[in-house]
């Protein structure tokens, strides 16, 4: 636990305190007998002053820290949010640019294959992007400096979160700031009904949403930041504690699909992710449902 670790931190570095300070009296003593033989002895002042330096430089090295050994060294988590701002920019864009030429060869998000599929689902999804599509008119108005509504600004507020920021910095920054907008309300409370899906826009106005809003608002958002549509998806999945649907986003960072859900702080990997079985993935190519591997391969049936 992080109380645990942090009190251990604690006391190795109250341990080390108390030896440098050992080690700094020791020296005290030493200096003190130097000098006294040197006033006994009558040298000269410049050999006193000799020792003396001698003595302050060991000391001073004594309480220098040690150089950290490589089984020292704490590896970095990356998953978590608050570390996305510590991350050298330039190091992290080295291997995004590496990684893009690998995307291509990437495996599937869950490394599972997709089939398209219509229905109740596709409809809704078809409802958002045509919301989202009317939504970027009022954002190139903003952009070309004219009238700009509160909620366009609020997104493009968010975007902001990540700018001069690539990779892992960039997603996990735009995630947590999407996160912070919104406060989480069921569609029976805010709406009065079972489901509702909101444009971005509606969500950032409320500041209120379910999952899916939230799914909508990342999308979006990390798409105005830069990333590719081939890089962002929403992904419906369905969780087995509690029984019911779910709905995040997956971003694709140096070749591994990342998941960003509004109910973790942490950003899993799809391979890390349990409890939860996919069901379906959102993008501009449309709406599809993902392929047991049993089924990999094989042709969709008609009416699918």
């Amino acid at each position: 636990m992080t109380i645990c670790a942090t009190h251990e931190f604690c006391c190795a570095q109250t341990g080390n305190a108390q030896a440098v300070d050992g080690k700094t009296r020791s020296y005290r003593l030493a200096m003190w007998a130097v000098l006294s033989n040197l006033g006994r002895g009558k040298f000269m002042y410049l050999g006193a002053g000799v020792v003396v330096v001698a003595c302050i430089l060991a000391g001073s090295a004594a309480m220098l820290p040690a150089s950290p050994q490589s089984g020292d060294v704490v590896p970095f988590d990356a998953g978590y949010l608050e570390a996305a701002e510590f991350i050298d920019d330039s190091r992290q864009a080295v291997r995004q640019d590496a990684a893009t030429e690998s995307d291509q060869q990437a495996p599937p998000i869950f490394g599972m294959e997709t089939e398209p599929v219509a229905g109740e689902l596709a409809a809704k999804w078809r409802a958002v992007e045509a919301d989202i599509d009317r939504e970027q008119q009022v954002l190139a108005r903003c952009r070309a400096q004219e009238a700009c509504p509160v909620v366009a600004q609020n997104r493009l507020d968010i975007v902001a979160e990540g700018a001069g920021r690539s990779g892992l910095a960039r997603v996990g920054l735009i995630n947590r700031a999407v996160d912070l907008a919104i406060t989480p309300t069921s569609d029976e409370v805010q709406w009065g009904v079972a489901d509702h899906w909101s444009p971005p826009f509606e969500t950032l106005q409320t500041h209120r949403g379910d999952c899916e809003d939230y799914a909508i608002v990342k999308y979006v958002v990390l798409l105005q930041a830069g990333l590719s549509h081939n890089d962002v998806k929403i992904v419906i999945l369905r969780n087995l504690l509690p029984k019911e649907d779910h709905a995040a986003v997956a971003a694709r960072v140096d070749g591994q699909w990342l998941i960003l859900d509004n109910r973790r702080l942490a950003l899993v990997r799809d391979a890390e992710m349990v409890g939860s079985i996919p069901k379906f993935v959102l993008d501009e190519d449309g709406t599809r449902r993902f392929v047991p591997s049993n089924r990999a391969g094989q042709r969709p049936s008609a009416g699918r």
